[in-house]
C-alpha cells in the first residue's frame, strides 16, 4: 500500500462510526510516538535506479536529469511521465517545454525504475510499482542520520487495543455491529504491523548505512541483503518484500531512492567498485584489477571472477579498452 493510500485508509477508519464507538469505550486508544519527527517532502526528481546497475552517480545525487525534472515541476513530471503512458516523446516535450531528446531521456529513466535488481543467493521478488512511495526523509543531525516521516496521519501514533474491554464491548453489540467492529480492528492490526515493519527496517538501515548517508560516498555502503534484514527483524521474507517493495526514502542531499537500494549485496558493491576502477584505470588487466580491488577494498577475486563481473557490466577486455583509448 503506498503511503497516500495508507493515509486515506487511516482517515476513513477514524471517521467511521465503529471507530468512534470503540474509542469512546476505550477499546482503542492512540499512543503518540514520543520521538517521531516529521518533514515536508522536497521534490528533487525521480532518479530511482538500482545500485545493481553499477552506476553509483545516481546514488550520490549527480544525475544529470535532476535539474531538468526540477525545472518542469513535480506535477507536470508526474502527469506526463508517470501517468500518461500513451504519449509520444514529442507530445511530452511540447507539454513540458523541453526538447524531444530530453523527453526521451526522461522516459528512459522512468523505464529503468522497473528493472529488476539482482539479490544475493538468487532471492526473487516482485517488480516494484511504477511510482515509488516515499515514506520518510533522512536528515543529518549532529553528524548522525535521523528519520523524518512525510505522512503525519500515518505516523502520528500507535493504535493500542485493550483485549479485555474488546471482548466486553463486542459482546454487547448486535451481530452486524460486532462484525463491523471486528473488521475495523483487523484493519488496525494490519496497519500497525505494516508501520512496525517499516519503522524497524528504516531504523536498522540508517544505523547500518550511516557512513554512506554522512559522506555521500556509495562505496561506503555495507552489504546487507533483504533476506538478511528480514531475518534480523524476525519477519518472513515474502511479507518483508511486500511491505518495502514500492517504498522509497529521500536521501539527505535530495534524491529519492528505493529502500532496496540501501540493501546491496556483496556482489552489487563489488560491481560498483569494479566499474569505478576500470573507469579510472582502463589500462589494467583482469589480474591487475583483481589485485587493485584487493589492495583498496580487501576484496579477494580471482582473475576469472573479475572477467565475469566485467562482462556483467558490459565492459570490454584489456585489449579492447586499450584499442578504444
Amino acid at each position: 500500500m503506498p503511503e497516500r493510500d495508507a493515509e486515506a485508509e487511516v482517515r476513513e477508519i477514524e471517521a467511521s462510526r465503529a471507530f468512534q464507538l470503540l474509542r469512546e469505550a476505550r477499546v482503542v486508544s492512540l499512543q503518540p510516538y514520543t520521538r517521531m519527527r516529521f518533514a515536508a517532502r522536497r521534490f528533487q526528481g525521480w532518479e530511482l535506479r538500482s545500485a545493481g546497475q553499477g552506476l553509483p552517480e545516481v546514488l550520490d545525487g549527480r544525475g544529470d536529469l535532476v535539474g531538468l525534472m526540477e525545472s518542469m515541476g513535480q506535477e507536470r513530471f508526474e502527469e506526463y511521465f508517470l501517468r500518461a503512458e500513451g504519449l509520444s516523446d514529442e507530445e511530452r516535450a511540447h507539454a513540458c517545454g523541453i526538447s524531444p531528446i530530453e523527453a526521451g531521456q526522461l522516459r528512459d529513466l522512468v523505464n529503468r525504475l522497473y528493472v529488476q535488481s539482482e539479490f544475493e543467493a538468487g532471492a526473487g521478488y516482485e517488480a516494484p510499482e511504477k511510482v515509488m512511495s516515499a515514506v520518510a526523509g533522512i536528515e543529518i543531525e549532529s553528524g548522525r542520520p535521523v528519520l523524518a516521516f512525510f505522512h503525519q496521519d500515518v505516523w502520528k501514533g500507535r493504535y493500542e487495543v485493550d483485549s479485555g474491554k474488546r471482548a466486553e464491548v463486542l459482546a454487547r453489540l448486535s451481530p452486524s455491529e460486532a462484525r463491523e467492529a471486528e473488521g475495523l480492528l483487523f484493519m488496525l492490526d494490519l496497519l500497525e504491523r505494516r508501520k512496525s515493519t517499516l519503522y524497524r527496517a528504516l531504523e536498522a538501515l540508517i544505523v547500518a548505512q550511516a557512513d554512506y548517508f554522512v559522506t555521500r560516498d556509495p562505496g561506503r555502503r555495507v552489504p546487507l541483503t533483504q533476506r538478511t534484514l528480514a531475518a534480523r527483524l524476525g519477519v518472513a521474507p515474502n511479507a518483508f518484500n511486500m511491505v518495502i517493495g514500492n517504498k522509497a526514502v529521500q536521501l539527505p542531499w535530495g534524491p529519492e531512492v528505493p529502500i532496496k537500494v540501501l540493501m546491496p549485496s556483496t556482489k552489487t558493491i563489488l560491481l560498483d567498485r569494479l566499474y569505478e576502477l576500470v573507469t579510472e584505470r582502463p589500462n589494467l588487466s583482469d589480474q591487475g584489477l583483481g589485485l587493485e580491488l584487493g589492495r583498496r577494498f580487501g576484496a579477494r577475486l580471482s582473475r576469472r571472477s573479475v572477467a565475469q563481473y566485467r562482462s556483467d557490466l558490459g565492459i570490454g577486455g584489456y585489449r579492447q579498452r586499450v584499442v578504444a583509448a
